[in-house]
């Protein structure tokens, strides 16, 4: 491959941020095909499918950046190719209108998602002097400049996420200052909650409509996490009836949201004698006869087919969305849309389907039981979670964990992060890319056991079979000190001149935030991750208090004293240090348990931010 200067890498890195619209490090057909029309080149879907598949070396119908990359590199070597050409002219385009990294969008999702968000917050009497946001041009992005609407957008996606007592309301009196906190929280919390927030800061957001990519592809990642997350076995354990001939509760356990979607329409689809299948929400879905197909099947004392027999495209998707509305489904979505095959808007509407009517009868108790869907099978214990959105934070290119019991099963995950955490301790030629049998995951989990023993993790009794196995406690053993070596790395890193460039420990951390507090003369003291009396949560806002003391509202500080107190206290602590930028991955439940991992990190996450 030829050698790119870093001024061309600059250049093609631009024109690659210019088409990933969601900034997830993949071009999509749909992103592809929005950059053909606007410079003017799009022909066909069929165009777009070739032009993918010219570079999509993987086969996984996206350009990756490494793709994208090889690509670039042919070009500078004088090679040809039509995507080539297309990146030629995205260039061309981003240098004449002097906007190096400037994104394009699509109108019709930004419409969507200000009509969603109207839906949902237009009763919040805390918006009243932002909505409703009118849904053409960027309005949305406009609205948003304070961060109180994605503040208040990031609790209706994850319930209370977000103590709205640490948030600043001023009704569009803010300073900057306190837009530039909004702003923090907003984006630390989403980041909690796995979003991918890279390159997006509280000046971006702050000028929302100088940076509506930005915009669109935060609040998508909102929407999306809003509309799919209770389409799991845990909050639908019915969803087990969609096993296929051959398969176990743990491969229907490693689906994500959107493939759980898909397998649930087609299970409709099959059950009603419909001879299609869908495999995308793009093409599959664009002429409605699936949706019409759908609906009908779910709900056929109140939806029928007879919308197959419109001839118009337009006209049958419209007939589409009329028998949705007779089931209370709230959807965004335009008849144009399910046209144009926005996989965006699709893959939304068919989640507000879901999410009103999926149409499964309940299990029984004794299919509960016989499926092994008990409450332990789920995996989702707050370790696993806080893990989960840690490894996804870290923005690894091509890794994005669903389930970490699941996805690390194979070892290269736990390699990836590994890399990571300590460059170059991965020898790729070790490692069994293409990991298709069980020999060659437990071959590369064990040698993410060779690694962290070499990194001077605690690894006793664990093997590479116990995590191909799906060993929890074994699993989140190793994750923990991947996590907690990358913390006090980082620690380190940010403050050296507090610690004076030595390794951090345990120590150093208990003895940096008693003497942060006893500093500001507060008496609260702590003499480890493990004392009982952090539970209270006093401790931890005399800490932020003294690292900033303008942040805490002594009105909302209670004396802990009761389990509800100690909440208050968490919630609010937990909220404060993420208006300061700090990423926290711990719950206030950890907090209030007193879970050293947790207050580890999250104690190191505060002294990230400290001045």
């Amino acid at each position: 491959m030829a050698t790119l200067t870093d001024q061309e890498l600059a250049e093609f890195k631009a024109a690659f941020d210019s088409m990933d619209f969601d900034h997830d490090m993949h071009i999509t057909e749909a992103e592809l095909k929005q950059v053909l029309i606007n410079l003017k080149l799009y022909q066909s879907d069929q165009q777009v499918k070739t032009l993918i598949a010219e570079v999509d070396e993987n086969e996984n119908g996206k350009v990756e950046y490494k793709e994208y990359l090889k690509l670039v590199s042919s070009i500078k070597q004088g090679n040809s190719s039509a995507f080539g050409h297309v990146v030629k002219e995205q260039k061309k385009m981003i240098q004449v209108q002097g906007m190096v990294g400037q994104h394009s969008f699509a109108q019709e999702e930004m419409s969507a998602f200000a009509q969603h968000i109207n839906q949902t917050l237009g009763n919040d009497p805390d918006l009243d002097y932002l909505l409703p946001i009118d849904p053409s041009g960027l309005d949305l992005c406009n609205k948003v400049g304070d961060g109180v609407l994605l503040a208040k957008f990031i609790n209706v996606a994850v319930r209370d996420t977000i103590d709205e007592r640490a948030l600043n309301k001023k009704k569009g009196k803010a300073s900057k200052f306190q837009i530039n906190e909004n702003q923090n929280l907003v984006i630390s919390s989403a980041a909690s909650i796995g979003v991918q927030t890279v390159n997006i800061g509280a000046s971006e957001l702050s000028a929302g409509a100088e940076h509506p990519h930005l915009v669109l592809g935060l609040v998508w990642q909102l929407v999306k996490i809003h509309l799919l997350n209770s389409i799991n076995l845990k909050n639908h354990p019915e969803l087990v009836r969609l096993l296929e001939q051959g398969e176990s509760l743990a491969d229907l356990l490693k689906l994500p949201p959107e493939q759980l979607l898909l397998r649930w329409f087609n299970y409709h689809l099959k059950n009603a004698g419909w001879p299609k299948k869908v495999s995308n929400f793009s093409s599959d879905v664009k002429d409605s006869t699936a949706y019409t197909v759908l609906l009908a099947q779910i709900a056929p004392g109140t939806c029928d087919r007879t919308a197959l027999n419109d001839p118009d495209d337009t006209s049958r998707a419209g007939k589409v969305l009329k028998n949705a509305g007779k089931l209370q489904v709230q959807a965004f979505i335009k008849p144009e849309d399910i046209v144009k095959g926005n996989p965006r808007l699709n893959l939304a509407f068919t989640a507000a389907i879901f999410n009103q009517c999926p149409g499964l009868d309940p299990l029984t108790q004794e299919e509960l039981e016989k499926a092994g869907l008990m409450e332990d099978d789920f995996g989702d214990s707050r370790e696993e979670r806080a893990f989960r959105m840690w490894i996804n934070s870290l923005h690894l290119q091509d890794l994005y964990i669903n389930s970490l019991f699941e996805d690390c099963k194979d070892g290269i995950a736990l390699l990836q992060v590994m890399d990571h955490v300590e460059p170059g301790c991965v020898a790729w030629k070790n490692v069994e890319r293409q990991p298709n049998n069980k020999f060659k995951k437990v071959s590369n989990c064990n040698y993410a056991v060779v690694i962290g023993k070499q990194l001077k993790f605690s690894l006793v009794g664990i093997g590479g079979s116990d995590i191909v196995d799906g060993n929890k406690k074994l699993l989140l053993a190793l994750v923990w000190q991947l996590m907690r070596m990358h913390t006090l790395k980082f620690v380190s890193q940010v403050q050296a001149k507090k610690f004076g460039g030595k390794e951090v420990t345990d120590q150093m951390i208990v003895d940096w935030a008693n003497e942060t507090v006893k500093s500001k003369g507060r008496t609260t003291h702590m003499e480890s991750f493990k004392d009982p009396s952090l539970s209270t949560g006093v401790f931890f806002l005399d800490l932020l208090w003294a690292v900033e003391p303008r942040i805490i509202n002594p009105e909302y500080v209670t004396p802990g004293d009761t389990k509800e107190n100690a909440m208050l206290n968490a919630k609010y602590a937990i909220s404060v240090a993420r208006k300061l930028g700090a990423v926290i991955f711990a719950l206030p439940e950890d907090l209030v348990e007193v879970k050293p991992k947790m207050i580890l990190t999250f104690i190191c996450a505060i002294i990230s931010v400290a001045h």
